[in-house]
């Protein structure tokens, strides 16, 4: 049984893992921990576990526990998923991985250090949907990509204390959206880009509402990244692929168990598919547990997650902005 405690009480732990435990033999949330000891025990009680803990330090310390799911800000990333490794857990960390490049080769160093796992919580590259498009384009149907193009574009509305809003805490739109679409060119073209540009739009000094970057790829390929959480922009989630031979569209690949298309176009003629899959934090909960005993390697996490944030980081630079914690 593998037992698990959580890193605050988040809004994001019921659908990434406490729901998907529960309706596991495997595993079960045992602990969470908050600073705010009221908060931390009505927030045990709705979600019927056992242990509370007011300490994140004395969570990542417990003896009865074998994973730790840090769901805190990205400024909580670093220092506490290194202490739940050197206490011998394995860890789930939330998107984005860290506030900078810096940090995350430190936290990267401290999984090798202590030979546990360290995965990255991009919840989308675990569901079937997603696993289609790789086999797509690795197949040559679209022949050699030439150009790619993900948004993710969502209101996130400003309000005091909103963390998507705060720089000090790793807010920004191209950390909390961008580094999703950062992740799946980067995953697809199966290689490091050089960012060739970047443009951010900031209504609060260094926090991007929005960016758009440029990217380009030793093979050719090149690709635009964009992302928005301004108020009023219309909801836009999608990934488009050009290649040689034919096209590939992904609507909505993030959240693709709420409704999706994978629609590719070659010789003039559409298909259209949907994949059938479970909510991608099911599917996330299985490539982890998957992980813990042996059966896989980690798809996210490791030298993948320290290139997604040095990427994040040259974004960053190139937009005039200086990358989050620096």
């Amino acid at each position: 049984m593998i037992r698990i405690g959580i890193l605050g009480a988040a809004k994001i732990a019921p659908k990434a893992i406490i729901d998907p435990a529960s309706s596991r033999d495997d595993c079960m949330i045992h602990a969470v921990a908050a600073r705010d000891v009221e908060k931390a025990r009505a927030y045990a009680q709705e979600h019927h576990i056992e242990h509370v803990e007011t300490d994140y330090e004395a969570l990542v310390r417990r003896d009865d526990l074998d994973l730790i799911y840090n769901a805190l800000p990205p400024h909580r990333h670093a220092e506490l998923s290194i202490a739940a490794l050197e206490a011998g857990k394995a860890v789930l960390c939330e998107k984005p991985f860290a506030m900078n490049s810096a940090e995350a080769a430190r936290m990267v160093e401290a999984a090798h250090k202590a030979d546990k796992p360290l995965i990255e919580a991009f919840h989308y590259r675990f569901h079937p949907a997603f696993q289609r498009v790789m086999e797509i384009v690795a197949s040559g149907e679209l022949g050699d990509i030439k150009t790619m193009r993900a948004v993710f574009n969502v209101t996130i509305p400003y309000r005091e204390g909103e963390l998507r809003h705060t720089l000090s805490v790793g807010g920004g739109a191209m950390m909390d959206l961008g580094c999703y679409s950062l992740h799946m060119v980067r995953t697809l073209a199966g290689a490091e880009p050089e960012i060739l540009s970047a443009e951010a739009v900031c209504e609060r000094p260094g926090v991007d509402l929005s960016m758009q970057a440029n990217l380009g790829f030793a093979s050719g390929a090149s690709a635009s990244i964009e992302c928005s959480m301004a108020d009023g922009i219309d909801r836009n989630i999608a990934l488009e692929i050009d290649g040689k031979d034919g096209s590939l569209v992904f609507l909505n690949p993030v959240h693709p168990y709420r409704g999706h298309q994978i629609r590719v176009r070659r010789g003039g003629e559409e298909a259209i598919e949907t994949i059938d899959g479970k909510i991608t934090y099911e599917h996330q909960l299985d490539h982890v547990m998957d992980v813990l005993t042996g059966r896989a390697a980690a798809l996210t996490g490791g030298a993948d997650a320290l290139a997604n944030m040095a990427a994040i980081d040259a974004i960053y630079t190139a937009a005039g902005l200086s990358p989050r914690g620096l």
